[in-house]
């Protein structure tokens, strides 16, 4: 049996080629797709980034990495979620708060991850913008997790699939 391969999988780059199109964007920038953050009774507290970060497993299918929140944090504690957090003043943009982020937690080198698009935020319950920014991590086996204890005390991976409504878009 060969070995996986070094480029992602066709579902992988079916997906990649899928958030890549934009029919309004002919300068190469990212595009944002998704739903605006809802103009509710609630003002936005803050701004914050999530990494949704896809790779393909040895057996060649697409996972997501996931984190497990610290019983001791005051917000979402013990709670699954996405690496990522509040935007900070040296952050660029959502991507790099994205990125940083997913840096701080679970020691993902940013040079690893290939941002394909940037999603519209939404605004939580709590309050806060958040910006989903979508990234591809090619070669899973360069991530060596470290952990920083104080925010996060797991990190696992599941199927893009459990996340996917539509799953003919793929």
């Amino acid at each position: 049996m060969a070995g996986p391969s070094s480029s992602p999988s066709r579902r992988l780059a079916q997906l990649t080629r899928h958030l890549l199109a934009s029919p309004s964007s002919s300068s190469g920038e990212l595009s944002s797709v998704g739903a605006p953050a809802g103009a509710g009774a609630i003002a936005s507290k803050g701004f914050a980034a999530v990494l949704v970060c896809i790779f393909e497993d040895p057996g060649g299918d697409t996972r997501v990495l996931l984190t497990k929140r610290a019983s001791s944090l005051k917000s979402h504690s013990g709670e699954v979620s996405l690496p990522g957090g509040k935007m900070e003043e040296g952050d660029a943009d959502a991507k790099a708060t994205a990125l940083r982020e997913a840096e701080e937690e679970i020691g993902l080198d940013p040079a690893l991850v290939s941002v394909v698009a940037v999603l519209e935020p939404f605004l939580t319950k709590n309050g806060l913008d958040v910006t989903p920014v979508i990234g591809i991590l090619s070669d899973r086996s360069l991530f060596n997790p470290v952990l920083n204890k104080d925010e996060v005390v797991d990190i696992f991976d599941a199927p893009l699939d459990m996340f996917l409504k539509f799953n003919q878009v793929l």
